[in-house]
């Protein structure tokens, strides 16, 4: 087919924010790739059939030239980057899944090139294709399938050693942090301002390493890591902790071949390897009524989230759905990738199909195809006690070493701190007397006054820190603190 012919194919239907995000390399990507997806940044745009181009002005004197071949999909951009698809291959993408991307008859000049120059190849490739079946004639040949899967499997590859290469170089810095010793940590109380300064970005330059070895789960522990010296009694040990895992995962990692499934995929989620939607979609799902239990909004990272625990009525199993800041957006209920799901709160009940990620334990889900539109729910799941807070935590923790949260609902009774006890704090006490320290103190006068001082059933977060309440029952309502 000539690409004069075009015009004559249909237009593809429009992919999602949430799809196109699914194809960056890494999180730098993603966020870079929001910066450029919106209009002003590029001229020049335009979608013809299957494919895709537009301008986009770079540090040059000549704008990049950029080009998507949505039935790939496959990518072409001028810029000296090594990254696939680099971040204006993207930018090109949201842009065009937000609508700002008229339709043409033709496409541009180098796109059409290039577009040119792509078929002729893959019509090479055709003709040294295997067949279906080499005995019968009449079994059809499938164009680039040898080719493209050799491709994919070349990126894999790829992508594998960059992250070895980039966690060798972190298991050196990490020998060389103990060698050296915790105290010559730079401390955020140091009297210096420029001491200060340090401490904040003391393992920034590894965390910058991290992202360009595609591992940015790990860039992500690093840069937290310097909120932890001078942050209290103890630092030296929780900072040595923090070590002896990201020591663990790069081990882990080393030997991600030889371990059961289940661990291997905790294993590369927490490196940070990218799982895409559709293919967490394909994997089996469980349909329940979804009570949601507590929303946390997530406003330390580089890219704002939402963070929802749900609970199945009659399945018992706790999924957590996570929607991000779209592309530009405000992060009001319109303002995220998945605005549906961003919109559930405390108390609203969903009857739908979730499918979890690979991975033990499992927790992170997506929704699938929903039954019916979510309606309030009339009472909360039955909630436990500590010890059974406890114990699943401590099963979480021996699946996957790394567990930092996890999901709590239970009875109990708030009391607050006795200001006449030096660090008293916050407590939930359940019906047996169990106390659990309660972290964050915002909204815990709205829990006590919920509570009355009697039982109240409460959902929220477990951390190594305490209990994190992030609703509370009063009769049949949620009230979200």
């Amino acid at each position: 087919m000539s690409v004069g012919s075009t015009s004559l194919i249909a237009m593809p239907a429009r992919w999602s924010a949430d799809r196109v995000l699914d194809l960056a390399p890494d999180e730098s990507s993603r966020r870079s790739a929001g910066a450029l997806g919106r209009p002003a940044r590029w001229q020049g745009v335009g979608v013809a059939g299957d494919v895709l181009w537009g301008l986009c002005a770079g540090s040059g004197k000549n704008p990049y030239q950029v080009a998507v071949d949505l039935s790939g999909p496959a990518y072409k951009c001028s810029c000296p980057s090594r990254k696939f698809p680099c971040k204006h291959a993207l930018g090109l993408l949201l842009n065009w899944a937000n609508g700002s991307v008229p339709e043409e008859s033709t496409p541009a000049d180098f796109a059409a090139a290039w577009l040119a120059d792509r078929r002729a190849r893959a019509e090479k490739a055709e003709k040294s294709v295997v067949r279906t079946d080499p005995g019968d004639s009449q079994s059809p040949a499938v164009p680039g399938t040898v080719k493209d899967q050799a491709a994919a499997a070349r990126r894999v590859q790829q992508r594998a050693q960059r992250v070895a290469n980039g966690l060798a170089e972190l298991q050196s810095w990490l020998r060389d942090q103990v060698l050296v010793g915790l105290s010559a940590t730079p401390t955020a109380t140091s009297a210096a301002p420029s001491a200060t300064a340090s401490a904040r970005g003391h393992a920034d330059e590894i965390a910058a390493r991290m992202v360009d070895a595609q591992a940015p789960g790990v860039a992500a522990v690093l840069r937290g890591l310097s909120e932890i010296p001078g942050s209290g009694e103890g630092w030296p040990g929780r900072l040595l902790g923090e070590y002896a895992q990201l020591h663990l995962l790069a081990r882990a990692h080393q030997r991600l071949g030889g371990l059961p499934p289940d661990l291997a995929a905790t294993v590369r989620s927490r490196i940070g390897y990218p799982t895409s939607r559709q293919d967490v979609l394909a994997r089996q799902s469980v349909t329940d009524y979804w009570v949601v239990l507590g929303v946390r909004d997530l406003l330390d990272g580089q890219v704002p989230g939402r963070r929802l625990w749900l609970r199945g009525r009659d399945s018992g199993r706790w999924a957590m759905l996570l929607t991000f800041a779209a592309p530009g957006g405000a992060g009001g209920a319109g303002g995220w990738q998945d605005p549906d799901t961003a919109r559930l709160r405390p108390g609203t009940e969903l009857h739908a199909s979730l499918h979890y990620y690979p991975g033990q334990p499992a927790l992170r889900a997506t929704v699938g195809e929903r039954h019916a539109q979510p309606a309030r729910a009339e009472r909360p799941p039955a909630a436990g006690d500590a010890a059974a807070l406890l114990a699943g935590y401590a099963t979480g923790l021996e699946q996957d070493p790394w567990l930092t949260v996890w999901p709590a609902l239970l009875t109990g009774t708030p009391v607050p701190p006795d200001g006449g006890r030096p660090g008293d704090r916050w407590r939930l006490v359940d019906p047996g007397g169990v106390a659990l320290p309660l972290a964050g103190r915002e909204s815990l006068w709205t829990l006590l006054a919920v509570s009355g001082g009697y039982p109240v059933t409460v959902a929220g977060e477990w951390h190594p820190g305490g209990l994190l309440p992030l609703a509370v029952w009063h009769r049949d309502r949620a009230v979200a603190l």
